[in-house]
C-alpha cells in the first residue's frame, strides 16, 4: 500500500546505466497502460533469460518500485529482466492493483498477462521462468497472479502482501505454485494478525493454506536470521516448508518487529529490517523452480539439482558433491519429523558425513547456494 515519495529525489541513485531501462505501453481492455522494463548490460537476446514482474503498492508507482524493491543489481550478474507495470489510478490520484473488489472493473490480472505476451515477442524471455513480486498491494496481486496465471507465472513472493479471505478460498490453481511470505509482525498497514475491518487474512492462516495447496509438509524448518544489525529495532525467523508436489516449497520469513517494509532497503520508511536482503532472497527462492518443472508429473528430485548425493541408500558414509562447481553456504540435514540431524557451514564443492551411528529411514538434505537451495533426500540402511 502508501509507501511515502521522500525516496523520489534518489531515483536516480543506481542510474548510471539508464540506457538499460525502457519505458512503453501497451492496449489492454480498452486502456493505454505503461510499464518500466530493466534490460541488464549482460542481455544479448542469445539466449532466453528469466523475467520478474515487480509491481508497486497502493499510491506507489512503477518507478518509485524499481528503486524501493531494487533486484538491478542481482539481475546484472544473474542475467534476467525486470518489467515494472503501473496501476490504474483512482478518483484520488492514486495507482493500484483492482485485487480487493468493488473498487474498478479494471481487469489487471488481463493486463499482466498481456504485458507478458508483449514482452515475450520483443525479447527472448524464457517461458517456463516467468515470476511474480510486491510490495503490500503488489503482494496482493501477485497471489491473484499465483491463483490465476499459473499457467504463465511458476512461483511468486510477497512482501507485507496479503489476501482476502474471499480471494483465498476461491483460489485453486491446477498445480503447486510456490510462494514465499515476507512480513513484518508490527505492521500497521496490513497486519500479521489479518483485518477484519481492511477484509485481510492473517499471515500464518495464509502460510498454512499455501502449505495445504502445495501439500508440503505441514511442519516447517524454523531457523533464526542471524542478527547481523542490532540497531535496525527488529529481527527475523524463516521458515521452510519442503516436500511439495513436484518439488514445491513454502517459505516465510516472520520480521519480528518489522514494520510495513522491504527488508534489505537502505532507505528504511519504518522499521526495516537490515539482516537480509528481501530482493536477494525473493531471487534465490524463484530461482529454484521452472513452469515445466512444476507441472511435470515425474520425480522432481535431482532433474534440475546443482548437487548430488551418493551413494543412495547410504551404509556409513554420504558424499555430497556440486555439479556446477560451486560452494555451498551451509548444509542442513533432517529426518522425517522435521528433526535438525546435521547443520555445516560453508564448505567447498564436495563434502563426506559419517552415518554409521544414525538411525535407519529416509532424510532430507536442503543445500543453500548463493541463489539456491537445493533439496535432496537419501535413504540411511
Amino acid at each position: 500500500m502508501r509507501i511515502i515519495t521522500i525516496i523520489l529525489c534518489l531515483l536516480t541513485l543506481g542510474s548510471a546505466t539508464a540506457q538499460t531501462t525502457v519505458t512503453g505501453t501497451i492496449q489492454s481492455g480498452g486502456l493505454t497502460r505503461d510499464y518500466r522494463l530493466y534490460i541488464p548490460a549482460m542481455y544479448n537476446g542469445s539466449t532466453a533469460v528469466p523475467l520478474v514482474l515487480n509491481l508497486h503498492g497502493y499510491a506507489s508507482f512503477a518507478a518509485q518500485q524499481e528503486f524501493y524493491g531494487d533486484f538491478r543489481p542481482i539481475a546484472d550478474t544473474a542475467n534476467f529482466l525486470i518489467v515494472h507495470p503501473n496501476g490504474t489510478a483512482n478518483n484520488m490520484g492514486n495507482r493500484f492493483w483492482n485485487v480487493l473488489g468493488g473498487l474498478s472493473a479494471v481487469d489487471d490480472v488481463a493486463f499482466l498477462s498481456n504485458l507478458i505476451d508483449t514482452l515475450r515477442a520483443a525479447y527472448n524471455i524464457d517461458p517456463n521462468r516467468i515470476y511474480s513480486t510486491g510490495m503490500s498491494n503488489g503482494g496482493f496481486m501477485s497471489y491473484s497472479l499465483a491463483c490465476e496465471l499459473s499457467h504463465k507465472i511458476a512461483a511468486i513472493a510477497s512482501v507485507t502482501g496479503s489476501m482476502t479471505p474471499q480471494k483465498l478460498d476461491a483460489c485453486n490453481p491446477p498445480r503447486p505454485v510456490p510462494v514465499m511470505e515476507i512480513h513484518g509482525t508490527a505492521d500497521n498497514t496490513v497486519p500479521y494478525n489479518g483485518s477484519v475491518v481492511l477484509g485481510t487474512v492473517a499471515i500464518p492462516t495464509l502460510v498454512d493454506a499455501w502449505v495445504q495447496k502445495n501439500q508440503c509438509n505441514p511442519t516447517p524448518v524454523i531457523t533464526p536470521v542471524p542478527n547481523t544489525n542490532t540497531s535496525d529495532g527488529c529481527t527475523a525467523e524463516h521458515y521452510l516448508y519442503t516436500g511439495g508436489l513436484n518439488g514445491s516449497t513454502v517459505e516465510h520469513y516472520k520480521v519480528i518487529g518489522g514494520g510495513h517494509t522491504w527488508p534489505g532497503q537502505l532507505f528504511p520508511i519504518g522499521v526495516t529490517n537490515q539482516d537480509f536482503s528481501a530482493s536477494k532472497e525473493i531471487w534465490r527462492f524463484f530461482s529454484q523452480y521452472r513452469l515445466d518443472m512444476l507441472t511435470d508429473t515425474k520425480t522432481p528430485d535431482t532433474r534440475f539439482a546443482n548437487w548430488s548425493v551418493f551413494p543412495n541408500p547410504v551404509h556409513d558414509r554420504l558424499t555430497l558433491r556440486s555439479n556446477d562447481g560451486k560452494p555451498a553456504r551451509q548444509i542442513r540435514i533432517f529426518d522425517t519429523l522435521g528433526r535438525m540431524r546435521l547443520l555445516l557451514p560453508a564448505t567447498g564443492q564436495q563434502t563426506d558425513i559419517e552415518t554409521t551411528n544414525w538411525e535407519n529411514g529416509m532424510y532430507f538434505i536442503l543445500i543453500e547456494q548463493e541463489y539456491q537451495i537445493d533439496q535432496l533426500t537419501f535413504t540411511k540402511l
